[in-house]
C-alpha cells in the first residue's frame, strides 16, 4: 500500500512541513529510516535521529521546534504518539480488510453468516453456527457446532472455539487459542482411578476482548466461564473451568486461574501467576509477577510472593532476605561471645 504526505495528512488532520506529494510505503522506527517509508517522533530521547533519518515522513508534535536542517517532510500533528497510533490502527483495517469465502473450507448448511465476512481456507463452521457482521475468519480455524460470534470479530489461523461458545462483538482470537475445552474435571474411586465429570457448560466472551495466541479457556462444568467486556489476555494463559473474569481486567502471559475462581474488575495480573481455584479476587487488584495466590483477595490490594503478601510487606521484608546470611553469621559470632564469657 502506498500513501502520500497529504494522504496521510488528511487521515490524522495534519499539516505538511515539505514535499506533499511524497510517497511511503513501510513504516519505520526513526533511527531505521529509509526512504519510502514512515516514521514518527514523540520521545525527547530520539530527537536527534530527526536530523540524519532517511525516512520520507516524519509525523511529529505541532510544537516541535527544527534546531537544524531535515530532509524528510514532517506532518504536525497535537500528539504524534496518539496520531501513529491512529495511523496504525488504519493501516490494520485496510490490511485485514478481506472478505469471501476461500476453498476449500467447509460451512453447515444450517451455519448463518453476516455481510463481508473472511473465511479463510480449511476453516470449518459447524451446525447452528451463527456469525455476525464483518468478520475475518482465518485459515485453519475451527468453529464448532452452536457457537455464537458477534460482529466485527477477528479469529487468527489456527484457533479452535468449541461447541456452544459465545463471543462478542469486536474481539480478537489469535492464534492457537482453543475457547471452551473440557475443564479439568475428575473424580477418583476407591482404587485410586479417575472418572471424567462430563463438562457441560460452555464460554461466554463478552465484547472488546483481547485473547492472545495459545491461550486456553476451558468451558465450565455447569454454567459458564465467563470474561466479561474488555478483558485483555495475553499469550499463553490457562482460563480453568467456571471461572469469572471482571469487566477490564488484563492478564500477562502465563498465568493460570484455577476453577471457579472469580476475578473482580480493572485488575492487573503480572506473569506466570499462579491462582488457586475457588477463590474471589477484588477490584482493583494489583499481583506482581510469578506470585502465587491462595487466599481471597480484598479490593484494591497490591501483592506479591509466594505465597502472595501486601506489596509493601513484601519489599520490606525483602531487605531482611537478602541480608539473611550476614544475620546468621552474627547470631553465631554472639552465640560463640555469650558462650566463651560463661
Amino acid at each position: 500500500m502506498i500513501f502520500t504526505a497529504t494522504q496521510i495528512a488528511g487521515l490524522l488532520n495534519g499539516e505538511i512541513e515539505g514535499d506533499e506529494t511524497v510517497e511511503v510505503s513501510k513504516l519505520a522506527k526513526i533511527e531505521e529510516g529509509t526512504k519510502g517509508s514512515l516514521t514518527f517522533l514523540s520521545n525527547p530521547k530520539y530527537t536527534p535521529y530527526i536530523y540524519s533519518t532517511d525516512a520520507s515522513i516524519t509525523i511529529v508534535d505541532k510544537t516541535f521546534e527544527a534546531e537544524s536542517n531535515i530532509k524528510t517532510t514532517l506532518i504536525r500533528v497535537d500528539d504524534a504518539y496518539k496520531a501513529f497510533s491512529q495511523l496504525l490502527d488504519y493501516y490494520n483495517m485496510v490490511k485485514m480488510n478481506k472478505t469471501g469465502i476461500e476453498q476449500p473450507s467447509f460451512i453447515s448448511a444450517t451455519a448463518k453468516y453476516g455481510e463481508n465476512m473472511y473465511l479463510g481456507a480449511f476453516s470449518y463452521l459447524g451446525d447452528n453456527v451463527n456469525i455476525g457482521k464483518n468478520a475475518k475468519i482465518y485459515p485453519n480455524v475451527y468453529i464448532g457446532d452452536n457457537v455464537t460470534i458477534g460482529d466485527n470479530v477477528v479469529v487468527f489461523a489456527g484457533a479452535k472455539i468449541y461447541s456452544e461458545s459465545i463471543i462478542g462483538n469486536n474481539c480478537v482470537i489469535h492464534s492457537g487459542v482453543i475457547v471452551g475445552a473440557d475443564g479439568f474435571g475428575f473424580t477418583p474411586n476407591e482404587k485410586g482411578e479417575y472418572s471424567k465429570v462430563p463438562q457441560t457448560g460452555n464460554v461466554i466472551i463478552e465484547d472488546h476482548v483481547d485473547v492472545g495466541a495459545g491461550t486456553t479457556i476451558d468451558r465450565a462444568t455447569l454454567g459458564s466461564t465467563v470474561i466479561r467486556k474488555g478483558v485483555k489476555l495475553d499469550n499463553q494463559i490457562q482460563i480453568a473451568h467456571n471461572v469469572e473474569i471482571g469487566e477490564h481486567t488484563a492478564i500477562a502471559a502465563q498465568t493460570g486461574i484455577a476453577g471457579s475462581t472469580k476475578i473482580g474488575k480493572h485488575c492487573l495480573i503480572g506473569g506466570q501467576v499462579g491462582i488457586a481455584g475457588h477463590l474471589v479476587i477484588g477490584n482493583n487488584v494489583r499481583i506482581q509477577a510469578q506470585s502465587g495466590i491462595g487466599r481471597n483477595i480484598k479490593n484494591g490490594e497490591a501483592i506479591q510472593g509466594s505465597p502472595a503478601l501486601g506489596y509493601s510487606d513484601y519489599n520490606k521484608s525483602y531487605v531482611h532476605f537478602k541480608n539473611l546470611p550476614k544475620l546468621v553469621d552474627r547470631v553465631y559470632k554472639l552465640e560463640k561471645k555469650i558462650n566463651d564469657n560463661e
